[in-house]
């Protein structure tokens, strides 16, 4: 589903990629480990489209993403392509059934079918009985979870998420990490995952491990 190749990141003169290959299969579930600083996040944005290789090629289901801009870019990243942060990133004044339905709302999509599909994923991830919460009424792992829905209302090929649970309690993170398999089981949804959670890498498919720019 989706393939790197020769992906090369520079900042000023200091190299962060050195001609990473990467190749994702169709739900899988795979991790990115290793020391800070070793360009795993930099990895993840470049294959998410959030930043662009100096060099390099990247494939999401045979079609050339680094090649694409501006609004074109946007839009198939909108449709094709799902994030979840460390931070969830909701808007403090919509509702959690709101913020769920932001990408599809993006997308051009009808509100009502948005609406209805946003529901259902709530109720999936085990929030459905908060659709009318703020963020600030929420737990954090409920936040993530709302933040998880967003990330799935367009039916993406890929969720990147990076480092989902650095910002969770170990209970929470243990739900989250649950909650990745079941969608999988459920959907069949693929995520590459950045994290230095040992527990969550151990459960992936396989791990990639990164030093230096590298994957080692």
């Amino acid at each position: 589903m989706l393939t790197a190749k020769n992906i090369n990141k520079f900042y000023g003169k200091l190299q962060v990629l050195k001609s990473v290959g990467v190749d994702i299969k169709k739900g899988e579930i795979v991790s990115i480990a290793g020391p800070s600083g070793s360009g795993k996040s930099t990895l993840l944005h470049i294959l998410g489209t959030l930043d662009e290789p100096d060099s390099g090629e990247i494939l999401l289901n045979g079609k050339p993403v680094n090649a694409m801009k501006g609004k074109q870019l946007a839009a198939f990243r909108n449709r094709h392509i799902g994030f979840v942060f460390q931070f969830h990133h909701l808007l403090p004044e919509f509702s959690a059934l709101e913020n769920a339905c932001i990408p599809g709302w993006i997308a051009g999509r009808r509100k009502r079918e948005v609406e209805e599909q946003a529901k259902k994923l709530l109720i999936v991830l085990g929030v459905g009985e908060r659709l009318d919460n703020k963020p600030g009424e929420l737990s954090g792992g409920e936040q993530q979870r709302v933040a998880v829905a967003r990330a799935l209302i367009n039916t993406p090929d890929i969720i990147f998420a990076d480092e989902p649970t650095g910002n969770l309690d170990s209970v929470h993170a243990r739900e989250l990490h649950q909650l990745f398999f079941d969608l999988r089981k459920e959907f069949n949804q693929t995520f590459l995952l950045v994290t230095h959670n040992e527990e969550l890498a151990q459960m992936s498919d396989r791990i990639l491990h990164m030093k230096d720019g590298k994957i080692v």
